[in-house]
């Protein structure tokens, strides 16, 4: 079991409270059972990364204060809205026999054994937290859900979660998703239109071939004049040679 090392504090004005934070103290509370509420101060240094882990709400500790050890769990924090640091926090007492509702979150494990997910498939996650009633005295850290063998398509359901005994899900009425395996997205891309010439304007393949028929018809143009031509100068030696005959 993870230990937390606290200190009773007698701080009570807001001005002692910050000058406990910035001597590198998260001021906190702990409360539940039959017992006092308790104010205490924990080092911020030796938290950091516990309260940044995804299970720190659902995990059981052995609170150490000054020496005197309680079960606790955690049960809110609050954060500075500049910094995003943690300046406060909540803990309650755990009691033999009693029940807890509790925000678990869910780990996916085997993805590189599913089928689906090796053909291109998404695992869309709807929940990554579920709401249990969980013992005190048995309350998981995390649910697994395991994708071995999970095709495209298939629902994961609170039904397929094997939880431990005695923690029942706070939904009962219906057999929901947790997670599917979903067919992959395909992105298609826009047809491409064509260019529409506008007025005045000629296509380029069209002014190509016209190009063609222009210089085509020169050609035919200049070759008619040529043969005229020829035919003309052709008549005009015939009537001398006939003159001279005469």
């Amino acid at each position: 079991m993870n230990i937390l090392k606290a200190t009773k504090r007698n701080t009570t004005t807001s001005g002692e409270i910050n000058k406990l934070r910035l001597s590198g103290f998260i001021p906190a509370v702990l409360y539940g059972g039959k017992e006092n509420n308790i104010n205490i101060s924990l080092n911020k240094l030796l938290l950091k990364d516990i309260i940044n882990s995804e299970t720190f709400m659902s995990k059981v500790f052995e609170l150490d204060i000054d020496g005197s050890s309680e079960k606790v769990l955690p049960r809110g924090i609050d954060y500075d809205p500049v910094s995003d640091e943690a300046i406060h926090l909540d803990f309650i007492r755990i009691v033999k026999g009693s029940k807890l509702i509790l925000e678990i979150p869910v780990k996916f494990i085997n993805s590189e054994k599913s089928p689906g997910l090796k053909k291109g498939g998404v695992l869309n996650v709807v929940r990554r937290k579920i709401e249990l009633k969980c013992p005190t005295e048995n309350i998981p850290t995390e649910i697994i859900l395991d994708l071995d063998k999970t095709e495209i398509n298939t629902s994961l359901k609170i039904s397929s979660v094997k939880l431990p005994e005695n923690v029942t899900p706070v939904i009962t009425d219906r057999d929901f998703v947790i997670a599917v395996v979903a067919a992959p997205t395909v992105l298609v891309e826009p047809e491409k239109t064509e260019e529409v010439a506008t007025e005045g304007e000629v296509p380029a393949e069209a002014g190509s071939d016209g190009e063609t028929k222009d210089q085509e018809g020169k050609e035919k143009s200049t070759k008619t004049a040529d043969e005229k031509a020829t035919e003309d100068k052709s008549k005009s030696v015939n009537k001398e040679k006939e003159t001279k005959k005469k």
